[in-house]
């Protein structure tokens, strides 16, 4: 793909010298979102297929399916990532992501003052 994104393409780069390494993976689909959501997915599903104890992937991955219009993959997306941030041992990721799912839900209820 062509881009004048000189971070995008330095990102680019490294994915064909490394198409294994999770970060350049996800700095790609971070980057893409804001540009192309369909290669923003492409990448995040990378990293889930490939690299599913990414823990940071879930999160965004299961916002993005939302937006997509896609709750039941958000849904599930947030549930296993919750599931792999506790088998991690990641707290702080899985209040997070446990946070977002409960928003997701509508079961956020804390009080606005």
């Amino acid at each position: 793909m062509e881009t004048n994104n000189p971070r995008l393409t330095q990102l680019l780069a490294f994915y064909q010298e490394d198409p294994a390494d999770a970060f350049t993976i996800y700095a790609l689909a971070t980057e893409y979102r804001k540009l192309d959501v369909t290669e923003s997915r492409k990448y995040y599903e990378i990293l889930l297929s490939e690299h599913p104890n990414y823990v940071g992937t879930y999160y965004h991955a299961a916002s993005l399916y939302n937006e997509l219009g896609l709750p039941e993959k958000a849904e599930e997306t947030y549930q296993k990532g919750m599931k792999i941030a506790r088998q991690e041992g990641n707290m702080h990721a899985f209040s997070e992501l446990q946070g977002a799912f409960n928003k997701f839900k509508g079961l956020d209820y804390e009080d606005e003052d």
